[in-house]
């Protein structure tokens, strides 16, 4: 029998997990779950969503929310190690240790930090010029090799390369090279700007959440923009609803719709409701399964203390090696 690899990916709890989240990360975790192939670690990243502005009051109802939604859309506990960050002091403890073997330099040229500082200007801290060291940290307790992410986080990965290429040449090899792996899916685009990525900054107009009503996804759909396309071809927006019908909609009714945009008879009005019927589809046993979930407690405090277990007994035994090698112990 082949040694599975292990896999390491976080998912800060932000709220609102949206169709964008779930298209450019989530599915693809719970295919490379059931691949059979990987032992994966799922962390809710909840030390790496301080670095933005939150409510410490809905801290915990959103750590939970992201809990349950990962478990509806199909993440298995007996199949993957789920737990909550910053239950393990061993990510910050080791964060810190690779701290002193990362070159200021090598942050200063991480394109998101620079992103994510225009976009909180009031809030530019050292835990998010930081935050890189501490993805490093996270994917290296685990001893993941493989990290599946999107195209903004591969920089990120090449950090961590850089962080386990000094550790081993001043330590001693210990760590093996991490390789990302990306998702195939395109990325969802806005509803309401097509030419921007679907994400919470823009507003909840722009995206579809995974929680959304009928009646919801319904008005926002047919609020989506379908500006007309510039020599006959088709416009951003409408190419956006397209790559969402392929991804939810049966595929004869894609073909259809197909068929009838090339002949230039597609009525948009008739994008938009096959569309909204097959999200509304796709997402009601989602949202049925955390809804029973959210009222079982002890069902989910039992899969977050399993979960803590299972992370702490790799996490310990990394860190107390590290020490060892770095003459802490």
């Amino acid at each position: 029998m082949n040694k599975k690899i292990n896999l390491f990916s976080g998912i800060k709890p932000t709220g609102n997990l949206h169709l964008g989240n779930y298209l450019g990360a989530l599915k693809n975790w719970v295919d490379l779950q059931n691949s059979g192939n990987y032992h994966c670690f799922f962390s809710i990243a909840d030390l790496h969503a301080l670095t933005m502005d939150y409510d410490v009051k809905e801290y915990q109802a959103l750590i939970k929310d992201a809990l349950t939604d990962l478990l509806a859309i199909g993440i298995n506990p007996k199949k993957s190690t789920i737990f909550i960050q910053s239950q393990l002091p061993e990510h910050s403890e080791l964060c810190w240790l690779l701290n002193n073997i990362t070159p200021v330099a090598e942050l200063n040229r991480m394109t998101q930090f620079k992103d994510k500082a225009q976009e909180n200007s009031k809030n530019i801290n050292a835990g998010l010029f930081d935050y890189p060291v501490l993805m490093a940290a996270d994917i290296m307790l685990y001893h993941a090799t493989t990290v599946p992410v999107g195209e903004d986080q591969l920089q990120h990965v090449e950090l961590t390369n850089t962080i386990i290429k000094k550790f081993n040449n001043r330590f001693g090899k210990y760590f093996e090279e991490v390789k990302p792996v990306l998702n195939e899916a395109s990325r969802v685009m806005s509803l309401t700007n097509p030419l921007k990525k679907m994400s919470k900054s823009l507003g909840p107009n722009n995206l579809i959440a995974l929680s959304d009503s009928p009646e919801i996804i319904k008005k926002k759909i047919s609020s989506a923009v379908t500006d007309s396309g510039e020599n006959g071809k088709m416009s951003a927006g409408v190419a956006n609803l397209f790559f969402l019908l392929e991804e939810f909609a049966n595929p004869t009714i894609v073909k259809r719709l197909t068929a009838d945009q090339e002949q230039g008879k597609l009525k948009y009005s008739e994008l938009k409701s096959e569309l909204s019927e097959a999200l509304i589809a796709f997402l009601k046993p989602i949202q049925k399964k955390k809804a029973l979930l959210m009222k079982q407690r002890s069902t989910l405090n039992k899969i977050i203390a399993d979960g803590h277990k299972q992370a702490s007994s790799v996490a310990k035994v990394t860190l107390k090696e590290v020490k060892k090698l770095m003459g802490l112990i």
